[in-house]
């Protein structure tokens, strides 16, 4: 199912399996197994690839088996905290064409792989716009493996590969998607860079923590747990062939994207009845550049669809909610008014788009997808390249993760989801309101974006 590891990546960016490990939960007082019934937040994207993030690091002092044992042993710390992600999905056949999926917490273990691609420099993932795509989805463990597969063949939730490079180390986590979002991987991430560092990370109330994970939040009306109409889980899974793509990676300075919310507010001044916020400007100022690039005639319809989180917006659905809490907003309009009214209109139905969340009409469609579930398919959401998807968060601490031998100098995703018009949302290497991007569009598409001198301008930093 997943990519055989063992060699992997292309001729001069081979990335070579040394070892794989369990790593299971340190001992102590950590709290006896359980099951933990998924909602369909959970449950509809149990149809789609990990969550696949990863790091670039400065060579540490010590290689080898040394820097594995060592963040081995840091991240059995973080996983005594986060015990749920040392466990296993298990599907149970009900008989009556049903199943049920659960997280089951027995400590099994997370997955850690040590590899090496000694061909591979720094400067070769991260010293161009243009992303090695081939060499940095190898750097990832479960490549092409879905929700479903962990859970008919008993798979990690949790994998990491740490890989020494010829002048540094990448650190990349693959995350099933099914147990938890953006927030929960980067907590996750974040806890075991402290732990790795000396920090005391590991030093929390374990009850707090237990009932953090096991807190799932159902509607009332809401069976627990939900059975899905399959007779065997393997029937959910659908299998897509993404087009020909380019990747890229873009950053933009805090002045830049500053100045870009300047200007969106200044051209909605007297219409807009809300601030329009730095990250809708940003997406806009990429809208209308896609749109450019892609080339579509004036009167194409064109969307943007973000994902808006729920935790403190939802009542019941606390801050540190620990599974997935997220909702789709799409903000439409034609090429013709995207690109002829300006950023501010068009940050404008971003913003639209996000205030748009409706709390009832939400419950309403989690009671009714116990009844007819649906199920994410990243095949579905291509749209013939007229679109944008943006996914994750620029207040995830992404910078802030320092293993304890030098601050991160480049953030990269793998193969999971990548299609034409994703565009993924990171925080910017100087923290304090930088951003970048992280853009899939067609080659001939992406080609006319670099080359887009309002897009590319003299404010955009290469990193």
């Amino acid at each position: 199912m997943g990519m055989n590891m063992e060699e992997a990546g292309g001729a001069a960016g081979t990335v070579r399996t040394v070892s794989r490990r369990l790593v299971r939960p340190s001992i102590g007082d950590a709290p006896p197994p359980e099951d933990i019934h998924l909602t369909p937040w959970d449950l509809r994207l149990i149809s789609v690839d990990y969550i696949q993030k990863g790091l670039l690091l400065p060579a540490p002092p010590a290689g080898g088996d040394r820097l594995v044992s060592t963040l081995a042993s840091s991240l059995a710390r973080a996983l005594r905290r986060y015990y749920h992600l040392a466990g296993r999905l298990a599907v149970e056949e009900r008989g009556d064409g049903t199943v049920n999926v659960r997280l089951r917490c027995t400590g099994e273990g997370a997955e850690l792989v040590h590899a090496t691609a000694h061909g591979v420099a720094v400067a070769d993932i991260a010293g161009s716009v243009y992303t090695p795509s081939s060499v940095v989805w190898a750097l990832f463990p479960l490549n092409g493996v879905l929700g479903a597969d962990a859970a008919v063949d008993s798979l990690p939730v949790l994998s990491a590969q740490v890989t020494e490079l010829a002048d540094g180390v990448f650190v990349g986590v693959s995350l099933n998607h099914s147990v938890g979002d953006g927030f929960v991987f980067w907590e996750l991430f974040n806890t075991w860079s402290e732990i790795n560092r000396g920090g005391g990370g590991a030093i929390r109330d374990l009850s707090e923590i237990s009932a953090r994970v096991h807190r799932r939040w159902f509607t009332d009306a809401s069976p627990v747990p939900i059975p899905l109409p399959f007779s065997k889980l393997q029937h959910v899974v659908r299998r897509f062939d993404p087009p020909i793509m380019q990747e890229c990676f873009f950053t933009f300075s805090a002045a830049s994207v500053k100045e870009l919310k300047a200007r969106a507010n200044d051209e909605m001044a007297g219409t807009a009845t809300a601030t329009i916020s730095s990250l809708q400007a940003l997406l806009a100022h990429l809208w209308r550049a896609v749109s450019r690039a892609r080339r579509l005639p004036p009167g194409q319809e064109t969307s943007y669809t973000l994902a808006v989180g729920c935790r403190g917006r939802v009542s019941g659905i606390p801050p540190g909610y620990m599974g997935n809490a997220l909702v789709p907003a799409k903000a439409s309009g034609t090429v013709g008014e995207v690109l002829g009214k300006g950023l501010g209109w068009t940050a404008w139905q971003l913003n639209r788009a996000v205030a748009s969340f409706d709390e009832e009409a939400m419950r309403e469609w989690l009671e009714s997808w116990t009844r007819e579930p649906q199920f994410r398919y990243f095949g579905s959401l291509m749209s013939g390249g007229a679109a944008l998807i943006t996914g994750s968060s620029p207040w995830f601490d992404v910078f802030g993760n320092d293993f304890g031998w030098g601050k991160p100098a480049a953030v990269r995703s793998g193969r999971e989801g990548k299609m034409d018009g994703k565009a993924t949302v990171y925080q910017g290497p100087e923290r304090g309101g930088s951003m970048s991007l992280e853009v899939c569009i067609s080659p001939d598409a992406m080609e006319r974006l670099v080359a887009d001198e309002e897009f590319m301008d003299k404010r955009m930093l290469c990193s």
